[in-house]
């Protein structure tokens, strides 16, 4: 049975209040229509766990969704802060937010001993940082086989992941290209993997270029295509990366009530991304078109 659904649906199945959360995807994929869509349906006292927090977890701790923020650098790339996130780290506003940080490597580490389902994944990251102190889940591990020492991290596996790709078929598997950040581990890691495309594609396509698929079907429960569903980060070969939304979050974000009404013209004055896209306008999404430039044909081959 096909596991393409409509985000709607795929967020009121597979989160729940007090769910650990994952929005995979590093500089591009990044899932803000799955992020808003939590948010319309009024997700609480989650854990938002991601190695680059930036506008999508932002908007949701603006939005009251989050309980603890568990992350290896949070900010608004290129930007500034996050005004946000710091408001509720330091004032406790709308909803006071636990913090667990990592290193960059060592989120990945822990991702990676979650997706390998393995009690801890060791790393020499650690030593000269402060960051063990603060974190339960670091400690200093000695080597079995001399008077050496590393540290170890505990597995992360969310109860939910977002990632998302280009295209997918209706069984989840899918052509990722581009940068491809954490979110093969991601998916690995969770419990329940939402799998979100700008397209759908033919089993054929996928099976065209097995490289390509990052993603397996096996991993994914649900599919949901949504175009422009990473805006205003981008997706590689379909759309640019918005930077005008990331310079104006800063001085949105930067008040409690700009925060709030943007919330309500731009994630709760929407039905879906469709309606998002639309009140984006055509203008600012040509804008956005990216040049043409194909890679060169590999010849697969076919062993007959």
């Amino acid at each position: 049975m096909s596991k393409v659904t409509s985000m709607h649906d795929a967020v009121a199945t597979a989160v729940d209040d007090g769910d650990s959360l994952y929005l995979a995807g590093f500089t591009h994929l990044i899932p803000f229509a799955a992020g808003h869509e939590i948010i319309r349906q009024g997700r609480t006292d989650l854990e938002l766990i991601r190695a680059t927090p930036d506008l999508i977890y932002d908007q949701l701790i603006a939005a009251g969704c989050a309980r603890k923020v568990t992350f290896s650098w949070a900010g608004n790339p290129g930007v500034g802060s996050l005004p946000a996130f710091r408001r509720a780290a330091e004032e406790g506003y709308p909803t006071e937010i636990e913090l667990e940080e990592y290193t960059h490597f060592g989120m990945i580490a822990a991702l990676e001993a979650g997706a390998s389902n393995l009690p801890f994944m060791p790393l020499r990251g650690f030593i000269g940082s402060d960051l063990p102190e603060h974190n339960d889940n670091i400690a200093r591990v000695e080597s079995p086989f001399d008077d050496d020492y590393v540290y170890a991290v505990a597995p992360i596996e969310p109860d939910v992941a977002v990632v998302r790709a280009q295209r997918a078929d209706e069984d989840g598997n899918a052509h990722l290209w581009g940068i491809q950040g954490e979110v093969k581990l991601a998916a690995l890691a969770a419990d329940t993997v939402i799998l979100s495309v700008e397209e759908q594609c033919s089993e054929e396509t996928i099976r065209s270029d097995p490289n390509r698929t990052v993603i397996t079907a096996d991993e994914v429960d649900h599919v949901v295509v949504e175009p422009y569903g990473s805006h205003p980060s981008y997706a590689q070969g379909y759309y640019g990366r918005d930077n005008e939304a990331y310079l104006s979050w800063a001085e949105t974000a930067a008040d409690r009530d700009t925060v709030e009404a943007w919330l309500d013209e731009w994630v709760y004055g929407v039905d879906d991304r469709r309606e998002y896209v639309e009140k984006l306008g055509t203008e600012r999404i040509l804008d956005l078109e990216p040049e043409t430039a194909y890679a060169t044909p590999v010849n697969m081959g076919e062993y007959r």
